[in-house]
């Protein structure tokens, strides 16, 4: 099939560089086409000819269209209590422990890591708010590398489809149907927005908070780097997060070999021990 623009392999593998050195993400080589579809609409848009005319631009220091390349690139599957043991272990033995463990100081600091549009991030804080009792100083900090999806998620409006699976008391009280130009959506209930603080940050980048943390969810998200970048992460986890404190990965994900530093709990669920 003829394509619109010029694409060589050469093309791809320079791009393929600077995805690396941006994102950390490694693309392997079956992922040519899904560049060339996501980078092609970036071409269309800045009426370029060419995937060599527009890496050149990237090259310049267009910092601009850099946010704009990594926005294209980066995969942004999400959906609200997505993987769903990880939240019941959540409400039953996560919140429970750490109750026991932070009596003294009544303070939880959650982070969600890769938390695309923000499912993630307004699940764990249903959860938060289901289960904590009153009086505790609970914040979930939810940050992602596409600057496009954390704004849906900061404007916590969603389609109504993307509801679908969840119970209708949690529907009734933690959302608001959308009337008028919001006819067909659902707004977040501001309740569990003061929960979240959402920031664009890059995980190949130094990190501005300080720990210890409580909990990590950074799941499905380190599939996409290779092993080395997997073990500096997950070392720079350890480091930000509180001695016997949690770390959630994804379902195609896990620690063997890449850590030392943590013991697992239960599937993709791990402690911190050292």
């Amino acid at each position: 099939m003829e394509r619109e623009f010029h694409f060589t392999h050469q093309d791809f593998e320079l791009l393929r560089d600077l995805v690396r050195e941006q994102t950390g993400i490694n693309l392997s080589d079956h992922k040519q086409e899904m560049l060339y579809s996501r980078l092609s609409r970036r071409l269309r848009v800045l009426k370029l000819d060419s995937f060599s005319r527009y890496y050149q631009l990237l090259r310049s220091g267009d910092t601009e269209e850099l946010i704009h390349f990594v926005n294209a690139i980066t995969t942004n599957l999400t959906a609200f209590f997505r993987e769903p043991y990880h939240f019941e272990f959540l409400a039953k033995h996560i919140l429970p422990d750490l109750c026991v463990k932070n009596l003294a100081t009544r303070r939880i600091r959650i982070w969600s890591a890769g938390c695309a549009s923000g499912e993630e991030a307004y699940s764990i804080a249903m959860v938060v708010k289901e289960t904590m009792p009153q009086g505790w100083d609970v914040k979930i900090l939810a940050t992602d590398l596409d600057s496009n999806v954390l704004q849906k998620a900061v404007d916590g409006i969603y389609e109504e489809d993307r509801l679908n699976g969840l119970s209708p008391e949690r529907l009734h009280r933690w959302f608001k149907r959308g009337t008028g130009g919001y006819s067909g959506r659902v707004l977040v209930v501001p309740e569990l927005k003061e929960l979240i603080r959402f920031n664009q940050l890059n995980l190949m980048d130094s990190w501005p908070m300080h720990g210890p943390l409580d909990l990590i969810f950074c799941r499905n998200v380190v599939i996409y780097f290779n092993k080395d970048t997997q073990r500096v992460l997950f070392d720079r986890f350890a480091d930000l997060l509180g001695m016997e404190r949690y770390l959630f990965v994804g379902h195609s994900e896990n620690l063997f070999q890449l850590s030392q530093r943590f013991r697992l709990l239960q599937r993709t669920m791990y402690i911190r021990t050292c």
